[in-house]
């Protein structure tokens, strides 16, 4: 996985009941954009470390992207 400043992770909801969330990310600790990640929770406002697993997908930055 890699992600840039200003990427979205999409953290699909793993049991019944749990919804998908949304968060920001804010800080690529990792190496050339690999884990963890300092993100905050689109919802609530909440900041974590993440190192996002298999149920998470990352949703590029447009501005990311050069053409």
């Amino acid at each position: 996985m890699q992600a840039s400043v200003g990427d979205k992770l999409l953290v699909h909801g793993r049991t019944v009941g749990h919804h998908d969330r949304t968060a920001e990310v804010l800080q690529v600790l990792g190496e050339n954009g690999t884990p963890p990640y300092r993100v905050k929770f689109d919802d609530d406002g909440h900041e974590a470390l993440m190192s996002p697993g298999p149920d998470t997908v990352v949703r590029h930055h447009p501005e990311a992207k050069s053409g």
